[in-house]
């Protein structure tokens, strides 16, 4: 386990935790939070941070590039007109070229507009970006943006910030079978760390969260339950869980036993 890696694109990373910026209630706490998370991808969204009066300060003081690859995100956009010039302005200030892209369709529920989604990607993808866009946990869907040149998929596991936990294991298990070439990174909707722990017993390579740390009472520590949450649900993917049955099955049997 410590040597397996976990790529994207062009690029190689230890941690299957990803993790993100918002909600919490000072940059120290989110630093510390990061820190015991062990991520090595920190997502910020563009449209959140200050990226014209460095003189102020800013999310982005507080996390350490040396340390973390910022994966910036399109959170607030709601065309792939938006989402495409936000990715361009996120490369343009130096924050990099790869982009978590969001284009949400409704702002009640924030469920993705898959249709702006797929146009989005076809754009930026030919432009460069390494684009990895959040959507709905539909097969269908994930195959167009793949299509489009996603370097990932990033299927919700429930609405954005609810906390709910995997709603639909059934289509993660699915996407997994379907496109198991293609990193699959469980996205929104974990609450504590047994539904990270699920999200990777299905199969994701990855998940991301933040409402789930940032929102928890103690931020920190949630971080590091999600922190070992991940990485037991990832061994016992590759472990192949024993199969379910119906009926007892003695854990000593009887079988060859004197009487």
């Amino acid at each position: 386990m410590e040597k397996e890696v976990f790529k994207i694109a062009d690029r190689e990373f230890h941690s299957r935790l990803i993790v993100g910026t918002g909600k919490y209630r000072s940059f120290q706490e989110m630093a510390r939070a990061h820190e015991a998370s062990g991520a090595e991808i920190v997502t910020v969204a563009v449209r959140r941070v200050n990226l014209t009066d460095r003189s102020k300060e800013s999310m982005l003081d507080y996390i350490d590039r040396e340390k973390y690859f910022i994966l910036p995100n399109t959170a607030g956009c709601y065309t792939a007109d938006e989402a495409i010039r936000t990715a361009r302005l996120a490369r343009e200030v130096g924050l990099s070229h790869w982009i978590k892209l969001e284009v949400i369709g409704d702002q009640k529920t924030l469920f993705p507009d898959n249709f702006e989604l797929v146009k989005a990607t076809e754009v930026l993808a030919r432009e460069g970006f390494v684009v990895l866009p959040y959507t709905n946990d539909d097969l269908i869907s994930a195959r167009r943006l793949i299509d489009a040149g996603a370097a990932a998929v990033m299927p919700l596991g429930a609405p954005i910030g609810s906390g709910l936990g995997i709603q639909n294991p059934a289509n993660i298990r699915i996407l997994r079978e379907m496109i198991p070439d293609v990193p699959l990174i469980l996205d929104a909707g974990v609450g504590t760390a047994s539904d990270a722990a699920v999200a990777m017993e299905l199969g994701a390579d990855a998940v991301l969260m933040n409402t789930g740390i940032a929102g928890a009472e103690d931020a920190v520590l949630m971080a590091e339950a999600m922190r070992h949450a991940v990485i037991a649900g990832r061994k016992a993917y590759l472990a192949g869980r024993m199969p379910k049955k119906l009926y007892a099955a003695a854990s000593s049997p009887l079988e060859g036993v004197v009487r």
